[in-house]
């Protein structure tokens, strides 16, 4: 960003030439923009906790969230290499994560205030941060130049950006409403948001029965073109499902399309049934099953339960293409709890101890002690049901119990759940610095 010219105050002895005051100050606003860019990891991750908190619609979508945090990055590096290398108003280019993730909220319906609100606190937020470096240095009179040059060149930043991220929205928001299969997404909105409707009428507009059972999915993938492409393997496992007519697929945004299967009558499906339809999911596509419901409740019903999952599943952050089904023991709870995942991750830690740390041997123990709790503390079920050997188990349950500080005996039901908690969320829930057990 550019200097800035202009007279001190009157706090420095007439000897100190209005120059030399001047380029203290600006050497104060370099100093503060690279103190800052050296925090900027941290500075990121307090902004982004804050926004999230603070401004409604950011929440909720982990996928979202990081785009947030990627957003703030770009544009407090922008502002930060601006402020050091005085690059102006005519320099600046709009990062490409803040370009992203405007056009992903205008996909999401959520409202530009939410957005431009975000970019004022985010302004606050950052101006204060600076305001706390250059309190430790310069004089009174050199800070008050200082805090002018930088109020001055953060607003020209911040309603420069706004005023390009407010382009970006409005315009995916036409092409995203306009591309949109207005009857269809029409409809199947209403049905979500429990609005009157005429079943007959929505079945002839969907081209999907209603009544009968469903089973709703989310389907997402890195790329639009991947989910694009997925049609062809969405209808031959909806052939799995023995359904007789199409699935019904809605996009919800480029990335990610809600999915329903209309499930024929028939004879009551085995305990085990969503096995062979994980293990025939579509390559390439991550996918979330809610369990199987009744009617126009269960059109939504399962829809909710593939949502809670597909949340759970991303909060996990597993490499690679991820499958997981609402009738998995412990998933529908671990979906429940994704939707607080500090309350889930204290309990967690509380319940596993030493147990919940990092590392394969770490997990290797918790997995050993999960199965063998779920076979009634049997070492004989335990090692046939895992191929090893029943002094291999005894010697994992052991290490399990010195890492938990106490009998697997004790508090059984919390242990057992605070175990699956740990298999389904995974890292979230887990303490990343405690001791790996032996």
């Amino acid at each position: 960003m550019c200097r800035h010219g202009g007279l001190v105050r009157g706090t420095y002895p007439s000897t100190v030439s209005e120059s030399s005051a001047a380029t203290s100050s600006h050497d104060l606003v370099v100093r503060i923009g690279t103190v800052l860019n050296g925090q900027l990891a941290d500075l990121v991750r307090q902004m982004r906790t804050a926004l999230v908190e603070q401004v409604q619609g950011l929440d909720g979508d982990p996928v979202l969230v990081d785009l947030l945090g990627a957003s703030i990055e770009g544009n407090v590096d922008t502002i930060l290499h601006a402020l050091v290398h005085d690059i102006g108003r005519d320099g600046f280019e709009p990062p490409t994560a803040a370009v992203e993730y405007a056009r992903r909220l205008a996909q999401r319906g959520v409202p530009i205030s939410a957005l431009l609100r975000a970019y004022r606190l985010g302004h606050q937020l950052l101006l204060r941060r600076a305001f706390q470096v250059g309190n430790a240095e310069g004089s009174p009179g050199t800070r008050d130049r200082a805090y002018e040059v930088l109020t001055e060149r953060m607003f020209t930043y911040i309603d420069w950006i706004s005023e390009r991220v407010t382009t970006v929205y409005e315009a995916e928001r036409d092409a995203w409403l306009t591309s949109q299969r207005t009857g269809r997404e029409s409809v199947v909105r209403r049905l979500l948001a429990e609005q009157e409707v005429d079943a007959a009428a929505a079945e002839a507009a969907l081209g999907y029965r209603l009544r009968g059972d469903h089973v709703a999915a989310v389907v997402w993938a890195d790329r639009h073109d991947v989910l694009l492409s997925a049609s062809p393997q969405l209808r031959r496992l909806a052939g799995r499902f023995r359904s007789s007519q199409p699935p019904l697929v809605v996009e919800h945004d480029e990335t990610t399309s809600w999915v329903w299967f209309h499930l024929p009558d028939g004879p009551p499906r085995p305990r085990e049934w969503w096995r062979e339809l994980l293990s025939a999911a579509p390559e390439g596509l991550s996918l979330a099953l809610g369990g199987v419901h009744r009617g126009l409740d269960g059109f939504r019903t399962s829809h909710l339960e593939a949502r809670a999952l597909q949340r759970l599943a991303q909060l996990r952050r597993r490499p690679g293409r991820q499958v997981v089904a609402h009738d998995q023991p412990g998933a529908a709870l671990a979906g429940l709890l994704a939707a607080d995942v500090p309350a889930a991750r204290s309990w967690v830690r509380h319940q596993l101890g030493g147990l919940a740390g990092p590392g394969e041997a770490t997990q290797r123990h918790r997995d050993a002690l999960l199965v063998f709790l779920q076979h009634d503390r049997s070492f004989t079920a335990t090692a046939q049901s895992t191929s090893m050997h029943p002094n291999s188990i005894k010697y994992r349950v052991a290490s399990a119990e010195r890492a938990l500080g106490r009998p697997v005996t004790d508090g059984r039901f919390d242990l057992e759940v605070a175990l699956v908690l740990a298999s389904m969320m995974g890292a979230a829930v887990l303490d990343d610095g405690a001791p790996e057990a032996p």
